[in-house]
């Protein structure tokens, strides 16, 4: 992804969440993929998918049983 596709979709998850904080990050050594925080706290990964001709991103973030307890 480039930093400007990175850059979109941090737009688009900010106005989405109505969260200021949240940031996608580059990760290192792919091209395919991007990290997605809140502040410092990793919450998930968001994939790029351009196998179609149309591109599209993928949001995938795991919620343990253990973080419902904090709830």
């Amino acid at each position: 992804m480039t930093k400007s596709e990175l850059a979109k979709v941090e737009g688009y998850l900010r106005r989405t969440f109505s969260n200021h904080s949240i940031s996608v990050r580059a990760r290192p050594k792919k091209d395919d993929s991007a990290e997605v925080y809140i502040g410092d706290e990793f919450i998930g990964v968001l994939f790029l998918d351009d196998e179609d001709e149309d591109r599209s991103y993928q949001f995938q973030m795991a919620i343990l049983d253990t973080d419902l307890d904090e709830a």
